[in-house]
């Protein structure tokens, strides 16, 4: 039986690596994207993998989605809640909308998720949830108060979770990338990010493809008494 998975955010950077990495374990992937359409298509045209595009922090977009995938290519057993952004800027210059859209997206949109896969996989008695904390959220990060609260809550969104959804063979866990060598790092301004390798102990960037080994092992059927957990791939810039 082919298990499917869902990757939100998963045509590029972070969630493209794990869109792959699941395909190639096997997994029929759906990627979802919210905004570039032809970025999307060269995502799927090069990989096979198919995308379909919603916004996470649109509850009644998460649910049609779940609804078009679960026919289009099976009931969802594996959710990868990956989407996220950033609105960067210290407390006092942010808006009340720079706010409220990275919390939207990056904590509502996991909740969103959830409501919509949890009930089918409890149902099946199996399913695999991992979420994609960041160290940002375990030390804190000047310039990122809405986005450091986001993968902050995600550990305990995580941990509660988890409590529920471990009788059902519903797993529950968290993997916390460091700075990793993404579209999303490259716009750090190149002094910045010069800095904070130089903090990193293993002396580079992570790649997104060492993010994606770990969801995939966490995803595994013998991963099954790993639920709960916060896994830091950090290159050991933080020990948590």
């Amino acid at each position: 039986m082919t298990r499917v998975a869902v990757v939100t955010g998963g045509t590029r950077g972070i969630g493209e690596a794990v869109s792959i990495a699941l395909r190639d374990i096997g997994f029929s992937v759906a990627a979802s994207f919210v905004g570039d359409v032809e970025r999307a298509r060269s995502f799927t045209e090069r990989t096979g993998i198919d995308s379909f595009q919603w916004n996470v922090a649109d509850y009644d977009d998460c649910h049609t989605a779940v609804d078009q995938i679960t026919a289009t290519l099976g009931p969802v057993d594996v959710l990868i809640n990956n989407a996220g952004i950033t609105r960067d800027s210290s407390v006092l210059k942010m808006s009340r909308e720079d706010w409220s859209d990275v919390v939207d997206t990056n904590l509502t949109g996991g909740f969103n998720m959830v409501k919509a896969v949890l009930p089918a996989m409890r149902e099946r008695g199996w399913g695999r949830i991992v979420n994609i904390g960041s160290i940002n959220g375990q030390a804190g990060q000047f310039g990122q108060v809405n986005y450091s609260a986001t993968k902050a809550a995600i550990h305990g969104f995580t941990k509660a979770l988890a409590q529920e959804g471990a009788r059902f063979g519903v797993t529950v866990n968290t993997v916390a990338p460091g700075y990793i060598n993404t579209d999303m790092v490259a716009a750090v301004p190149p002094e910045q990010l010069a800095k904070i390798v130089a903090k990193v102990p293993v002396g580079r960037l992570g790649e997104a493809h060492e993010i994606a080994r770990v969801v995939a092992f966490l995803c595994a059927e013998e991963s099954s008494f790993i639920t709960g957990s916060t896994i830091s791939i950090n290159g050991g810039q933080h020990m948590y």
